[in-house]
């Protein structure tokens, strides 16, 4: 528990909308006194408690206090999921990722024996040790292409991602492109279009995007901050995923890229 306070940092506590709206000073035009209106025979003006409004601003000023309040969005569904990766295993003589939330709780891992024959193959576990993804590099194709299946047993995968090739030099940041084999629960509704996404940017200086079919970014890999003085290196990285996209498969697609491009991408060769 040591480790994975010293590695995540607790996020500012979410503001309650609805205690701001309490200690906020109420404007004229929305104050909730009783509704008044003008009588034009006085002078100077006279308010008349009644409740019927005669004139257009009392409409509008009936309108704006009796009109049902919009409720605010949960915190927990608007706010993106920030976990900590350390490209470590928890267990000894294993490589492989440990990753934590905000709070220092423990959410994945990845352990696998650095000469186990399970070579090809990386299975990313929730805390308890359940199979949630199993990373398989396909064998006999062109370039690197590595498939993400749910759980151990299943037979079709969810996702492939290929690794982007260039045949020329070109300042293209894209690094690889990930394909819905189907339309699993948990992904970004709607995002996809069929498209996929596409990942760009550098893994190796630990910044990097992944861009749905519209172009939003719903994951991210970021640089960790320093943090007391201490300072992380390219083991320790944050990730970033915004809601409505699976964070199993943003740590799946996190794993690709280790494979593809990370300083320990021939551990899992076969």
């Amino acid at each position: 528990m040591y480790i994975a306070s010293f590695l995540s940092e607790q996020d500012p506590k979410s503001i309650d909308i609805s205690q701001q709206a309490h200690r906020r000073p109420l404007s004229p035009a929305t104050d909730c006194s009783p509704l008044v209106e003008y009588d034009e025979k006085s002078t100077p003006q006279r308010f008349i408690r009644s409740g019927i409004p005669r004139t257009n601003a009392v409409d509008r000023q009936r309108s704006r206090l009796f009109s049902p309040p919009v409720p605010p969005p949960s915190p927990a569904e608007a706010a993106p999921a920030a976990l900590t990766v350390w490209l470590k295993s928890l267990l000894f003589n294993c490589n492989g990722f440990t990753v934590f939330d905000s709070k220092g709780n423990l959410v994945f891992r990845v352990d696998e024996y650095a000469r186990s024959g399970n070579k090809g193959e990386i299975v990313l576990m929730d805390a308890a040790g359940n199979s949630r993804l199993t990373i398989r590099r396909k064998k006999l194709s062109l370039g690197e292409h590595w498939q993400i299946y749910d759980g151990e047993e299943a037979a079709n995968p969810l996702f492939s991602v290929r690794k982007y090739v260039k045949f020329i030099q070109s300042n293209s940041k894209s690094l690889a492109h990930v394909s819905p084999c189907v339309s699993p629960p948990g992904t970004a509704s709607g995002s996809d279009g069929g498209e996929g996404f596409e990942v760009e940017g550098f893994y190796a200086q630990r910044c990097c995007q992944v861009y749905d079919g519209r172009r939003r970014v719903v994951a991210e890999i970021r640089r960790k901050e320093d943090v007391g003085g201490a300072a992380f290196g390219l083991d320790v990285f944050r990730l970033v995923v915004q809601p409505g996209f699976d964070v199993a498969v943003a740590m799946a697609i996190v794993i690709v890229l280790e494979e593809m491009f990370g300083s320990r991408r021939s551990e899992f060769r076969v």
